[in-house]
């Protein structure tokens, strides 16, 4: 009975976030930038990410161009989660229910995912037309393809988990977007940059090996390996755990 009340409340919680999402622009407006952007590079700006210049039949762009955009948009989406509820006291309340600190954590996240996951599918548009246009029909890497999205949606899911820590800790919405893009950026590039440096040589791999890109280029070959699975998930149960942290210390 009490495991059936908090999933109760824990459903109520995702729903009252996925509405706030879309009953402001916030939720349109990230889902309409992302794709308008990746878009943009892949199809209408000229170079050598677009995908009819390029002359071959890929969608690599999208997974360039996507951690970069998501590296804004998800904390933007994350920001409010817990900044505004404590800027308006209601994060009392929430905390006066009865439901566990890391439930109310899940169902602000998972709300998160939700939108990740709303921006993700019209991208398949993408795939099938690359499928369609390849010579001959079909003329796709399927396997490096679906592994690069299944990369795409882990790090995006770590970007969440990262913006709804950063919004447990502040109650200022801006704040919270800065802190969570700044650990995005560094999370997921900085690593590398700390193992080109000379006194990282002799550990160079292990230094990157903690950071999201080599990560996301791993299942970007196709091959769905464990280890890289297992650093998402460590990753997002990580900052999830620091935000109930965060929750717990403010009972005390």
């Amino acid at each position: 009975m009490i495991i059936f009340i908090d999933t109760i409340f824990m459903f109520s919680i995702f729903k009252k976030e996925i509405i706030s999402f879309f009953s402001s622009l916030t939720g349109y407006i990230s889902i309409v930038i992302f794709l308008f952007l990746t878009g943009w590079f892949m199809w209408i700006n000229p170079g050598e990410l677009n995908i009819l210049d390029g002359g071959y039949s890929t969608i690599d762009t999208l997974f360039f161009i996507a951690p970069w955009v998501f590296l804004f948009l998800v904390p933007a989406a994350t920001m409010r989660s817990f900044a505004e509820e404590r800027k308006t006291g209601t994060i009392e309340l929430l905390l006066t229910r009865p439901i566990t600190d890391i439930q109310l954590v899940i169902a602000k996240y998972m709300a998160a995912i939700m939108l990740v996951v709303l921006s993700l599918l019209p991208t398949l548009i993408y795939y099938v037309s690359i499928y369609y246009l390849g010579n001959p029909v079909g003329n796709i890497d399927g396997g490096g393809t679906w592994g690069s999205f299944i990369g795409l949606f882990f790090l995006a899911a770590a970007y969440a988990a990262i913006g709804v820590f950063s919004s447990s800790i502040t109650d200022n919405q801006i704040v919270a977007f800065i802190i969570a893009a700044i650990l995005c950026f560094f999370i997921y590039t900085g690593f590398d940059g700390l193992a080109s440096l000379s006194l990282f040589k002799s550990i160079n791999l292990s230094v990157q090996n903690l950071g999201i890109n080599e990560h996301y280029k791993s299942l970007s070959r196709g091959v769905i390996d464990s280890r890289d699975i297992l650093y998402f998930l460590s990753l997002i149960a990580v900052f999830i755990l620091a935000a109930r942290l965060k929750l717990q210390a403010r009972r005390w």
